[in-house]
């Protein structure tokens, strides 16, 4: 079947756009067409520096003509309704037909070439295409992130011809923008345009120019006996940035070694988009660096390389000013600078959360076993660095400078590791800090940012969380699990804020397998204890995923409907059941009594497989008591009793969790 492609051919597009331009592209063209009823057999994008690209495989030759059946007003409406319906339609009175007493329409739509519909589609697309930012140039009024210079659309081997505004649609494009030819090129389809883009040293996918980069990398640093510093985002920035990536190995002054790794990496990343170098038997940076070209140079990259050089060394020249200048301070004495900063308008100054954060993390340092002293101390320095000259220049790099200024000047190594890690864990991939004084640090800098921010109401909201209270607060649950830290949260936070940590536990549980159904299971006994919270979770789940598990969960959502549908009928009886009752019912009864003493016993020690292997125990009494027994008998006092029994039953599981709240 026929293929359509197209490649709006533009000035530089920004690498950090690439990637979501890519996927509105394919997303605003498969909507369109499926709107005229064309459904590509395959549909793909490219983004690269000056080109967006689409490839739709199997479209048909022309839209299919549609038959539709429109409903409109009932026979004998006001002619005002009658007429509108009239005009919607494009029909006279004595075209509509009649049924069940209301007009209906039937209409044709001869079906149109599917050029004609691309035409229009490509319009549409390029008016209103969701750039960040784009603007207008020329005479036109047309916006596009830079200046749209061509537009190639072909459909079957044939040129789909139209204008938007001052740029004419064709079957050219060109190549590099420094080795390839100057003349244009024609392609009337994917394969020829995929060929002549490499004839003319233009790598069109992006997963292509990053294994490119990468196997190139590597194998420069191989050769040197060097470990390439591999950083996903960089290589994500740097295919976006050449059409012809082609990486070089260059040498850095060795004498900048001696600042923080971070610095360098840092500077190499922000500034140059450099890709650091490790010595692989030392393990640290090796003063080499790799930098990725656009262009294939005669000198083998030479000049390029030494070039580079000369700016980093500038770049690091300045790094090391500002390290040399922030050692002269003490962390202690760059606080008052910070009553200065503000941290929020209705929360104060970064001076006031300071002061909150030492003290939450003195109250925290009984929980988590940290030295008290030392958890203050650190907590008092950790925001300290926020004034120093590196981090105003690599804001990233606030508390990772702080624990080095920290240990500079001698303080505990433990109150280093704490300032340098208290905003850990920033994403699902950081590490988690685990030491004692680290770990009360980091808990009391999140607890503070989420019950702050609650409290004056600036809670997320849909996708909107412009004060990532969403990661702090699965920050808390992971530094808490991965320590151990038993940590009511109640006293901390308000009800909203202990929903809010349930939500994101059910999302991390939820990431690890676990149900989300579980976790609201053991939440509504009211425990506000994470590590227990998932303890009880994960033997629930186990239990749950047996046959025992199965069943019981069954027969417990029997009882509890028989409860439902009795407390219509008017009050429950209350008391406890009768333990010498025959057969089943006497049998069950001692079964729940037995269960209740020892699930309590379990759940004092935090036995949790054992008490799920103590209702596992409850299984074959409940069985057999639906089976044998009518709760609803005729004789009252049988009736009330059995009622009883399954309020007995409902109230004993209700100890492990809430069981009306799993779906399974």
């Amino acid at each position: 079947m026929p293929q359509l492609l197209l490649e709006l051919f533009s000035e530089e597009i920004p690498a950090r756009m690439q990637a979501n331009a890519a996927r509105d592209l394919e997303r605003m063209a498969r909507e369109r067409l499926a709107a005229e009823g064309l459904l590509p057999e395959a549909l793909k994008t490219f983004a690269g520096p000056r080109r967006l690209t689409l490839i739709a495989e199997g479209l048909p030759a022309a839209q299919s003509d549609r038959h539709e059946e429109r409903k409109g007003p009932r026979v004998g409406s006001p002619d005002q309704a009658i007429e509108g319906f009239l005009r919607s339609t494009g029909l006279t009175r004595d075209q509509l037909t009649e049924r069940d007493g209301v007009y209906f329409a039937h209409l044709h739509k001869p079906g149109r070439p599917t050029a004609e519909i691309v035409a229009e589609m490509v319009d549409g697309i390029v008016r209103t295409f969701p750039w960040p930012k784009s603007m207008t140039w020329g005479r036109g009024t047309l916006r596009w992130v830079r200046p749209l210079k061509r537009i190639l659309c072909v459909f079957d081997g044939q040129v789909v011809p139209f204008w938007i505004d001052e740029v004419q649609s064709g079957d050219t494009s060109e190549g590099h923008r420094f080795m390839g030819s100057a003349k244009p090129f024609w392609a009337r389809n994917f394969d020829e345009y995929d060929d002549e883009l490499r004839s003319h040293f233009v790598v069109l996918d992006p997963e292509e120019r990053k294994e490119r980069i990468m196997d190139a990398a590597r194998t420069l640093c191989f050769a040197r006996n060097l470990d390439l510093v591999e950083d996903e985002g960089l290589l994500d920035e740097v295919a976006g940035l050449a059409e012809w990536p082609t990486p070089i190995l260059g040498d850095m002054d060795p004498d900048f070694l001696d600042l923080p790794p971070e610095v360098i990496r840092t500077s190499m990343r922000t500034h140059q988009k450099y890709f650091a170098v490790r010595d692989p038997r030392s393990g640290f940076l090796a003063p080499h660096f790799v930098t990725v070209a656009n262009v294939e140079a005669a000198d083998g990259g030479k000049a390029i390389a030494a070039g580079n050089a000369k700016v980093l060394s500038a770049r690091l020249s300045d790094a090391r000013f500002f390290w040399d200048e922030d050692l002269k301070v003490r962390l202690e004495d760059r606080l008052e600078k910070l009553k200065g900063v503000t941290f929020h308008a209705k929360l104060g100054t970064m001076y006031e959360r300071v002061e909150r954060i030492t003290a939450l993390a003195g109250e925290l340092a009984a929980h988590t076993g940290a030295d008290k002293a030392l958890a203050e101390h650190a907590a008092r320095l950790c925001k300290s660095d926020l004034g120093s000259g590196m981090v105003g220049e690599f804001p990233e790099l606030q508390g990772i400078m702080g624990g080095y200024y920290a240990g500079k000047e001698g303080l505990d190594p433990e109150v280093a590791d704490a300032i340098r890690s208290h905003y850990r864990p920033q994403g699902p991939n950081d590490d988690v800090p685990v030491q004692a004084v680290a770990a009360t640090v980091a808990l009391a800098d999140k607890l503070d940012t989420l019950v702050s921010f609650f409290a004056i109401d600036e809670k997320p909201t849909g996708s909107r969380d412009p004060y990532a209270l969403r990661r702090a607060a699965l920050g808390v649950i992971r530094i808490l699990l991965a320590t151990r830290t038993r940590l009511p949260l109640s006293p901390l936070a308000g009800v909203d804020l202990i929903a809010f940590f349930a939500d994101r536990l059910k999302v991390l549980l939820r990431e690890q397998g676990e149900r989300h159904d579980l976790v609201d299971a053991v939440f509504a006994l009211g425990d506000d204890d994470i590590v227990r919270i998932v303890s009880k979770v994960n033997a629930l789940s186990g239990f749950l995923g047996t046959e025992d598990g199965k069943n019981l969960l069954a027969g417990y959502k029997r009882a509890v409907n028989i409860l439902k549908a009795e407390e219509k009928k008017g009050p429950l009886p209350t008391g406890e059941p009768n333990a010498s009752a025959p057969g089943e019912e006497g049998a069950l009864t001692n079964a729940v009594g037995h269960m209740e003493v020892e699930v309590g016993k379990a759940l004092d020690k935090e036995d949790y497989a054992a008490a799920m292997r103590e209702l596992a125990l409850l299984r074959e009494p409940v069985d057999a008591f639906f089976d044998k027994v009518l709760v609803n008998s005729d004789v009252a006092a049988e009736r009330e009793n059995r009622l009883r029994l399954l309020i007995k039953v409902r109230d004993a599981m209700g100890r492990v969790a809430d069981f009306g709240q799993i779906t399974g």
